[in-house]
């Protein structure tokens, strides 16, 4: 199944044409650009404080944090203590596997280029998608997460889903499975990229990564003095730009189109493809760390189907039913259900 622009067509595929007016958004977890367009320092402050709120540079010990934090673990349990409950509820449903990459299958690392797979998680992944069907749902490029997991029987969405592919298989008569719902705005990305990195180059630490139909602002590495200087930038060159929308993750910017389209959207669309549909007979289960994330998360809970795990060491707001801690505790959960845990 593919989704088109509807200005090409290959015979041999099979193809679900997406208009405009369906797929336009307002998203309240956004920065919006075309309020109070003449307001812009305090459009920059507040997305200042988001960049800080998301984005803590440092650990601070208050009173009660021990609390929140057991209070919030009773809410979000560990998935791995609960791994024999987890598959207990999925005892005979078909399970399709949902990983997020950075944070998740790799540690957030200072340069997003070297965000690297260790070759334990690979085996881990490479043995579950012989059992479920898996997929890589990230925030990066299609072909930069395909590169750095290098497993050609996964399906890949990048681009925070607006980029997926995946092997074919015989509900789809042996067609790719494809959708690329954003493809006429990548012109439009490949060109803000080049100014963005332009403008960016007097800031040290800060990094523009094309992820093809979406834009990342990386000031991980920034000092937070600077963060000011980011925002400023980021909102100056696409102030004028009302089809695209601005949103944050943990020290990230993240410049997309403005269609209703996200990380939920392509759960949705990889059911379909791979022969689930809504079928109460399928058991998802979606392992993220991002923000972008709790769109997937949004789209289980809403659907009744499946688990969402959030891999977080610290209390945050989630749509996930259980949590991990971090990558290395993603790669224990998702190697128990490997045959080679079970043998």
């Amino acid at each position: 199944m593919v989704i088109s622009d509807g200005k090409s067509q290959k015979n041999d595929d099979v193809y679900l044409l997406v208009t405009k007016k369906k797929l336009l958004l307002k998203n309240k977890n956004t920065v919006n650009l075309e309020e109070n367009p003449g307001n812009g320092g305090a459009l920059i402050n507040n997305l200042l404080d988001s960049m800080r709120a998301s984005s803590p540079t440092r650990r601070h010990t208050a009173a009660g944090e021990d609390f929140n934090h057991i209070s919030w673990n009773l809410l979000h349990p560990s998935a791995l203590s609960n791994f024999e409950k987890i598959m207990a509820v999925s005892e005979g449903k078909q399970i399709v596997v949902f990983l997020d990459y950075d944070g998740t299958l790799s540690p957030i690392v200072a340069d997003p280029d070297r965000a690297f797979i260790t070759p334990q998680m690979r085996d881990t992944v490479k043995n579950v998608a012989k059992v479920f069907p898996t997929a890589i749902v990230s925030g990066r490029s299609r072909s930069k997460v395909y590169d750095f997991v290098g497993l050609p029987e996964l399906y890949y969405a990048g681009s925070h889903g607006m980029d997926i592919k995946g092997p074919s298989i015989e509900s789809n008569r042996g067609n790719e499975i494809l959708c690329q719902p954003a493809k006429e705005f990548q012109p439009l990305i490949e060109q803000l990229c080049k100014i963005l990195t332009e403008k960016t180059k007097r800031i040290p630490g800060c990094i523009v990564e094309n992820n093809k139909f979406c834009l990342s602002v990386h000031f991980r590495c920034v000092d937070e003095q600077r963060w000011g200087d980011v925002a400023g930038e980021v909102k100056s060159v696409i102030k004028d730009y009302h089809q695209l929308r601005l949103s944050h993750g943990r020290n990230v910017l993240e410049i997309r189109p403005a269609i209703k389209w996200d990380k939920g959207n392509a759960v949705e669309f990889l059911f379909e493809s791979i022969g689930h549909g809504r079928s109460n007979g399928v058991f998802p289960v979606y392992i993220g760390d991002d923000l972008t994330d709790e769109d997937a998360f949004r789209v289980l809970r809403n659907t009744g189907q499946g688990v969402g795990i959030l891999v977080s060491k610290t209390p945050k707001e989630t749509l996930s039913s259980y949590t991990l801690k971090e990558p290395q505790e993603a790669s224990k959960f998702s190697y128990k259900s490997t045959p080679t845990s079970m043998s």
